[in-house]
């Protein structure tokens, strides 16, 4: 029986290691991979301008990071709307000075609005399905929000960086559908896919710039947006919507192993964020890291 991996500290973290820089952060809720590279990267010296659709979730973050002496600002913004995520940017240079280093981790598994409660019975057409069954409103969304919205948001910040002609690094939050499929949700593989595209594409486009383009692509990972997906699973389950597929692969190998199949957890996923965002990743620009507990090597 296997004893497990010990999963990373919480409260693990590099004195000094981001000193002087500026984080810009989307998908920064509490809880989240977002939020958690937030706390950590104030940690070790980042200032942290931190952008959600949830404001209670956003403001808890920011509370944490202020509370323990680090620095950070909270700013309540849409990326799916092209201009917000303009307003989103503008509002941290004219916070903190500048933009050295990005993690883009909006995005949504599903069509419905992620700040507010999930009422599958009522929104079927807007939950995960097969391209067959897939409705318009239910890939608008979830591509606006994970394409649409990560595009603008880098539009933004490459503008600025480019203009400080001082380098940077970003990082794009992907998933394993982003490099393999995912039964029962066509819009959600379809867009994280073009996150895999779009983040080898900067990395090229911008490697003259000094920028570093790279993205992450995790299995489960214990957030409230997988805690979601899995209540979305069961009832889906319960009316006989379940795709057959889905149960061929359930578990990553990693977890598959834990005594109690625990998935990834916001922290370890942080951990990888800023070392590709560090300058020990320094030679490292247009990769997708499978941070997936190796999900997708078998």
């Amino acid at each position: 029986m296997s004893k497990g991996i010990k999963p990373v500290d919480p409260n693990a973290f590099f004195s000094n290691r981001f000193k002087g820089k500026v984080l810009f952060i989307t998908g920064a809720a509490h809880g989240s991979i977002g939020g958690a590279t937030a706390i950590r990267a104030a940690k070790e010296g980042a200032r942290v301008f931190c952008v959600d659709i949830k404001e209670e979730e956003l403001n808890k973050t920011v509370q944490e990071i202020n509370t323990h002496g680090g620095e950070a600002t909270a700013f309540k913004a849409d990326v799916r709307d092209s201009q917000a995520a303009e307003a989103a940017v503008a509002a941290c240079v004219k916070q903190f000075g500048a933009i050295n280093l990005v993690l883009n981790a909006a995005g949504v598994m599903d069509g419905n609005d992620p700040s507010k409660a999930q009422d599958f019975d009522n929104t079927q057409h807007l939950l995960p399905a097969p391209i067959h069954t897939a409705t318009d409103t239910y890939w608008h969304n979830v591509m606006n929000a994970n394409i649409n919205g990560m595009f603008y948001c880098m539009r933004a910040q490459l503008k600025r960086m480019i203009a400080q002609d001082t380098g940077g690094s970003i990082v794009n939050i992907g998933s394993i559908a982003g490099i393999i499929g995912l039964p029962g949700n066509s819009a959600y593989s379809a867009s994280k896919h073009a996150v895999t595209g779009l983040t080898r594409n900067a990395a090229i486009d911008y490697a003259s710039f000094g920028i570093r383009v790279n993205s992450v692509n995790m299995a489960q990972t214990d957030t409230p947006m997988v805690f979601r997906a899995m209540e979305f699973v069961k009832w889906a389950m319960s009316k006989g919507l379940g795709n057959g597929m889905a149960s061929f692969k359930s578990a990553s190998l990693l977890a598959a192993n834990e005594p109690d199949n625990r998935g990834a957890t916001p922290w370890e996923q942080a951990a990888i964020i800023l070392f590709l965002l560090s300058d020990d990743a320094s030679n490292i620009t247009g990769a997708c890291y499978a941070t997936d507990g190796g999900w997708t090597a078998f």
